[in-house]
């Protein structure tokens, strides 16, 4: 396969590393051009910071780190304020004043297309109409992501999300012997992602697992903050074995392709 270029737009710094970081790494490794894009800083996400230090620089150097891990050619973060994990971004009042959320989707999708046009981007990734677990900066990366793949004539748009089928029944058998922090909801998963029967592409990861685990621990500051054990933390002490297992494989949805479709690799156009 010839070189390629692929953009993968997140609304905040870990973002990456959670849902798209493996997919990342093999792209990088097979000698394709990779372009992390940011939305927001993260500089509303919960944290213990050190006297001095502001969250959302400390978040966008711990992205670059993750980025390197990952063979990331170039990172850019459009600069948003972060609105806030609570649903459709809580009061307005309460939001920074120029929060993703508010943005203009035409505004904000010319700027994100430009970058596309700029690297002759062969593949955006994106988020599922649900915004993944319906975080609504999330939600805001669909609509602006669709709209600057439109506006940039990028012909692969792929929407990260996880097959939401086994997730639930894992979340509930872990749930019989494990407390989750009180922010995990396994509820909210019900609604949440996409279900396996839309999923047109299932990437197996495995060979990058360690490169994806890095990321994640990059973003040292996601593992600290709040009453309990964070989620990010909570996933860094699953064993390597069991980590592999749950993790190596990454799920995307490609709306233009008929219904049935299976893929394994991102650039894919048929089965192979």
């Amino acid at each position: 396969m010839p070189p390629r270029t692929a953009v993968f737009f997140h609304a905040h710094p870990d973002d990456e590393a959670l849902l798209t970081a493996g997919t990342m790494a093999m792209l990088a490794a097979e000698g394709h051009r990779v372009v992390l894009v940011v939305a927001t800083a993260g500089e509303r996400g919960l944290a213990e910071m050190e006297p001095g230090e502001e969250l959302g620089q400390t978040r966008l150097k711990e992205l670059y780190e993750s980025a390197a891990l990952l063979g990331c050619a170039r990172v850019e973060c459009l600069d948003y304020g972060d609105s806030g994990l609570s649903p459709k971004g809580g009061v307005a009042e309460e939001r920074p004043d120029n929060a993703f959320i508010d943005a203009d989707t035409e505004e904000a999708a010319g700027r994100l297309a430009a970058i596309l046009r700029e690297e002759n981007a062969d593949l955006l990734s994106i988020y599922d109409p649900a915004g993944g677990y319906g975080h609504p900066d999330h939600v805001q990366v669909h609509r602006v992501g669709r709209r600057a793949a439109e506006l940039a004539g990028t012909e692969i748009v792929l929407e990260a999300t996880v097959d939401r089928d086994p997730l639930l029944r894992l979340l509930r058998l872990a749930g019989r012997v494990y407390r989750f922090p009180p922010e995990f909801d396994v509820r909210t998963f019900e609604s949440a992602y996409s279900p396996g029967e839309a999923i047109t592409h299932r990437v197996n990861v495995r060979r990058y697992i360690r490169q994806k685990r890095a990321a994640m621990r990059a973003h040292a500051s996601q593992a600290t903050g709040g009453d309990s054990d964070r989620t990010l933390a909570v996933l860094l002490k699953v064993p390597g074995p069991l980590y592999r297992l749950v993790f190596g494989t990454e799920w995307y949805v490609r709306r233009d392709l008929p219904p049935g479709t299976r893929l394994r690799h991102p650039l894919d156009r048929r089965p192979r």
